[in-house]
Order: C-alpha cells, then structure tokens, then sequence
C-alpha cells in the first residue's frame, strides 16, 4: 500500500479555505444578531488543548460559530479548530461540508488524533441534556455525570481549557427536557431518543421541537478561562472525578459571574 492508498481521518480532511470563507459568512449573524463576545483568549495555550463547555441553544446552538469566530479572528487559520460532534451530522449530503469545516464524530480515537496534531478540539460534556436544559436552569453547569472529557485530556496529554456562555438559552423559553414524555412515547426505545424538549417561542408558541420556533436575537458573551494541566494539579493518575468536579466548579463560579453582568435576559 502506497501513503496515497491510505484512507484520510476525518481530522486531516479540514480545510483553513474553507472554514475562512464559512466563518466571513456567519459572522454578520455572530457579531450582529448575537452581538457575540469571546474573552479570555490572551491566555488560550498553545499546542493541543480541550476547551470544554456549556452548551445552549437547544436546535440552534451558537456555541461553536461564536468561539470559533473568536479563535479564528485572533490566531488565524494555522491552527484548526475541531468539534467532537453527534453522528447525525455525517449521515446527510452535507456531511463533508461538516468535516472539511472541522466538525468529527465524537469518538475517542478523533479526539485523540486531534489533540496530538495540535488541534483545538471543543466539547461538550452535557449534549443533548445540557442544551435543552430548562430556563430555570440555564445558569447552572450540569454533565449529567459524564467524565469522559477528563480521560482524553489525559489519553492526549495536552490541557483543559474550561469556557462558560451566557444568552443562547434565551433563545426562546425552555419548560422542560421531556424526558419523561419521550418515555412515555417510547421514543427511547423506538429512536434511542431520551428527551423531547418542550419550549415556548417565536412565533409557533409551544413547541416539542416541532414546529420550529425562530431564536431570539440573544447577546451571547463566552468567556474562557485558564487552562487547567491535569497532571500537574492532581498528580500522574488523578481521580477522574475529582477533576471533573474541579472543572465544574470553576465553571460554575465563572458562569455565575456572568450572570451578575447581565442587566436584562436577550439584551445582555
């Protein structure tokens, strides 16, 4: 087998051209609709480094164009900017447009590829749970008890880069997660579905997912914080959780910061 019979990963597919034509794109939606701001980039690590976040937005998160549009903007399109994502995503005709633009499956292998290669990857521990989390708690920095994230910052050895946002849960009114309707319709066993999201929005009004209701033009700030070296602060073979506890916690303080800025809910 010759290096060009050698099947490309997903991480060497992203495409710098690309990602900067995709980018100039949204950002008149990222700077303009959202009013966007990424702090904290000045002490952003060089090298492989695992941002973890919240995640908000329900079906129109914004957490990955806005810190990417931020990242981009103040280093350039060296150094890519990956996001471990949901297997949806590469089962469409647009999948390889995910791909070239930095989107791989969220598996243990992609992450580690590429963190080794220097690559910033971004992720959310909570998924689905944390992005429909209702609006009563939209505030709060909950994984639903996956750790995951602190093994393939290990497995990699690179840093944690922990980063909180505020106002993509405004986007509309979340009431519930629905997970005890998505049971109770047994999409749990039908489509491997454990919530269904009910919201009240614009201008459908109540909604479970359908009909698709228009976010709001919400002001998101992102803040990211110092990164954190695993092994330098809990030692060789760290407890997991203690360190996924450590993470949450100074996401939680640095969340709850935020919070005490914002005057007005979607105004900022």
């Amino acid at each position: 087998m010759t290096a060009t019979d050698i099947e490309p990963t997903e991480i060497s597919k992203w495409d710098p051209g690309l990602t900067e034509r995709v980018i100039a794109l949204i950002r008149p939606l990222i700077k303009g609709y959202h009013r966007a701001e990424v702090r904290g980039l000045d002490s952003f690590p060089p090298g492989g480094a695992l941002v973890v976040s919240n995640h908000s937005g329900g079906l129109f998160p914004m957490d990955v164009p806005v810190f990417a549009t931020g990242f981009y903007e103040k280093f350039g399109y060296e150094r890519p900017v990956y996001t471990l994502s949901h297997d949806v995503l590469f089962s469409g005709p647009i999948a390889e447009f995910f791909v070239r633009t930095g989107f791989i499956r969220a598996s243990h292998e992609n992450a580690d590829e590429a963190l080794r290669s220097g690559g910033v990857v971004v992720v959310f521990p909570g998924g689905d749970y944390d992005v429909y989390r209702p609006t009563l708690s939209e505030n709060k920095i909950d994984f639903d008890g996956r750790t995951g994230y602190v093994r393939a910052a290990l497995n990699a050895g690179v840093p944690i880069v922990p980063a909180v946002a505020i106002g993509g849960q405004e986007n509309q009114l979340y009431l519930s997660r629905g997970m005890g309707l998505a049971h109770l319709l047994r999409l749990d066993k039908l489509m491997r579905v454990k919530i269904l999201p009910i919201s009240i929005g614009f201008p459908f009004g109540l909604s479970a997912v359908l009909p698709v209701n228009i976010p709001l033009p919400t002001k998101i700030v992102m803040q990211v914080l110092e990164p954190i070296d695993v092994t330098a602060e809990f030692g060789e073979d760290p407890d997991i959780d203690a360190v996924d506890a450590h993470v949450r916690r100074v996401m939680q303080t640095a969340l709850d910061r935020l919070a005490k800025e914002r005057r007005l809910p979607v105004i900022g």
